[in-house]
């Protein structure tokens, strides 16, 4: 846009504010930080999506989502941890706050298309142990 003739023959073009604009647009930092933005939002616009939805319940969902969000992140950032370091501790500490709940756990447990998938399930701690919570909080 900033560099047809249709912005050029614009009279806000010649504005400072016009200026300004096109200077920041055409800017390879303002795209470089696009394409990290795009990188880290897109897997988690659609945990979001997920979670906001109410085609079918997300209670067994919200884990994989997670991780695979998370996997997603990592392998857009080619494994350097550098770059999306700072980004994980804000999602951590989000999880953390709100979203890691022991009833999440044990529905991902529990969830038949993720326990016959994953052999391994009953070895993740945190899975495991979000379910002998709930059972523990059901059994007086």
């Amino acid at each position: 846009m900033f560099t047809s003739d249709e912005w050029t023959l614009n009279k806000l073009s010649k504005e400072p504010k016009g200026k300004k604009a096109a200077k920041v647009v055409l800017m390879p930092s303002f795209w470089n930080s696009v394409v990290y933005t795009l990188k880290v939002m897109a897997p988690l616009v659609k945990v979001l999506r997920l979670v906001d939805g109410e085609r079918k319940p997300t209670m067994g969902y919200i884990y994989e989502a997670m991780d695979k969000a998370k996997e997603t992140i990592i392998k857009s950032f080619n494994n350097n941890e550098s770059k999306y370091k700072d980004v994980f501790a804000i999602i951590d500490k989000r999880w953390n706050c709100q979203l890691h709940r022991s009833l999440h756990a044990a529905a991902h447990f529990l969830n038949p298309e993720f326990f016959y998938d994953n052999t391994d399930l009953e070895f993740d701690f945190e899975v495991t142990n979000g379910l002998f919570e709930c059972i523990k909080k059901l059994i007086p």
